[in-house]
């Protein structure tokens, strides 16, 4: 499988298809965030860099060998925590280039597979937008079924879909609810939250702060851990876990650096669970994830 994997991150495609033992012969990530780069390239020193989306006409790749793109547009401008711009904001509207980039592919290659993720605070007026670019409509699901932190998002996909009366949809099936608490995941101390509000962009920045003990266990967006006579924000290994990667993934960052990857990331597990489908419709064989295994490794 070659892949182009755009607005990268912390590459948390590249580590689902390693997780799911899919070979990928090239993988090409398209990113410009340093220390983003820095720990891909960390754990998978073979993914090719590219660049700025922008210049995709400039790379260097047989786009006609391509399998699959992923892409995790900006979604800044469709977020309830932004300032609503829209899909036409000026950080939000790179999604039409991942639509460029998709459709010049399909020209080569129309058994190509795509998966675009957003926010599902995202408006129906611009998942609608979206939505007709891409020929499918998402499946929106929230990462607190299979992790301890609550994160809503929509998935367009073609790994599998449905066609109803009027529309084609996907037709990735929501996955159970594993029952995970924030209280599960914790390296130390306690919390009344039994889901960490979502990760974004300014995780981990408060890691270090010392909160009084009568402040509410939240604030805002910010979710609080009562630790012994402080009241703290999750740690770096505790933002591993959330988003289902292990502890140790993000050593090699600061805390903040690592919040602001993890907070803009994909959600592991949720990623390894609609790949699972990518073989006609059938799951792959993977490990099995259940309550108890999947504490197991986020510890």
């Amino acid at each position: 499988m070659n892949v182009v994997s755009l607005f990268n991150g912390m590459g948390t495609l590249r580590q689902a298809f390693h997780d799911m033992n899919i070979k990928v012969d090239k993988y090409y990530s398209s990113e410009i965030k340093p220390y983003a780069i820095e720990l891909q390239q960390h754990h998978f020193s073979d993914v090719i860099q590219v660049g700025d989306i922008t210049n995709w006409k400039q790379w260097d790749i047989d786009w006609q060998t391509i399998d699959f793109i992923g892409s995790g547009s900006p979604c800044q401008d469709l977020s309830a925590a932004g300032k609503r711009a829209g899909i036409n904001g000026s950080r939000s509207s790179l999604f039409f280039t991942f639509v460029e980039i998709l459709e010049h592919v399909k020209k080569l290659n129309p058994n190509v597979r795509f998966l675009q993720e957003n926010v599902g605070s995202a408006s129906k007026f611009d998942v609608g937008i979206m939505s007709r670019e891409l020929g499918v409509y998402p499946v929106r699901i929230n990462s607190s079924l299979i992790t301890a932190q609550l994160r809503d998002r929509y998935y367009w996909t073609n790994i599998r879909t449905k066609n109803t009366m009027f529309d084609v949809e996907v037709d990735i099936p929501i996955p159970k609810d594993l029952g995970i608490k924030l209280n599960d995941i914790l390296t130390s101390g306690k919390t009344d939250v039994k889901k960490h509000t979502c990760l974004n962009t300014g995780s981990g920045t408060g890691g270090t702060q010392r909160y009084l003990k009568h402040r509410n266990a939240t604030t805002g967006m910010i979710t609080l851990i009562e630790d012994g006579s402080i009241y703290r924000t999750c740690n770096t290994i505790e933002m591993c876990r959330l988003q289902g990667f292990p502890d140790n993934y993000c050593d090699t960052l600061k805390q903040t650096k690592a919040g602001s990857l993890l907070g803009d990331g994909w959600t592991l597990p949720m990623i390894i669970h609609i790949l699972s489908f990518l073989k006609e419709g059938k799951k792959i064989k993977q490990k099995e994830c259940t309550h108890e295994t999947l504490l197991k490794e986020l510890r």
